[in-house]
């Protein structure tokens, strides 16, 4: 199911971090992968894990994500060969004169990592100023309250089975299911 506007495509993204915020500096955090997929048919994906800038990293990141920061620290890509990498991927699903369109659940914290690091490395952001958040959308959807926009309330099936993983690639993959699902049934 495409939605109506042609000139745009969408890319849900999601990510894992080492914290709450990106940078380099005492309390800032880096960006540790980013996973990405088309939400039309056929389905692409794009997947990295990146070096640490730096050693910082919050206990509840970890145990979220379990990357080992040791590890990305030896085998992550470099930042920025990963956004150009990221970036090439990009191009390849966005036809001449389309528009990627950044869709995650809960695209706020994914989008600052993404804005942060696509301008600190590139110099630009291929997606422009704007994200859409699944969330956000799905409230103005339903017409519920923001307290029943988490994954438990709008996932398909049985909340129990359909948690994230938490890894970047497979959440990518979740979320851009449920957005084509809310598509089709609004249209």
């Amino acid at each position: 199911m495409a939605y109506p506007d042609t000139t745009e495509v969408y890319i849900c993204v999601d990510v894992e971090t080492a914290g709450p915020i990106p940078g380099p500096g005492p309390g800032e955090y880096s960006l540790l992968s980013i996973g990405a997929c088309t939400i039309t048919e056929p389905q692409t994906t794009f997947y990295i894990e990146l070096k640490p800038i730096n050693e910082n990293i919050t206990s509840e990141a970890e145990n979220v994500h379990k990357l080992s920061m040791q590890r990305l620290m030896v085998e992550g890509v470099e930042p920025e060969e990963a956004l150009r990498r990221f970036e090439e991927w990009l191009k390849d699903q966005t036809a001449p004169g389309k528009q990627p369109v950044f869709v995650a659940f809960n695209a706020p914290f994914d989008w600052i990592f993404i804005n942060y690091y696509f301008f600190h490395y590139l110099s630009h952001n291929p997606f422009g100023h704007a994200a859409l958040d699944i969330k956000a959308f799905y409230m103005g959807w339903a017409g519920v309250p923001w307290s029943q926009t988490s994954w438990r309330y709008i996932s398909p099936g049985d909340a129990e089975e359909t948690q994230l993983t938490h890894h970047a690639l497979q959440d990518a993959i979740d979320q851009a299911q449920l957005f084509k699902k809310m598509l089709g049934e609004m249209h």
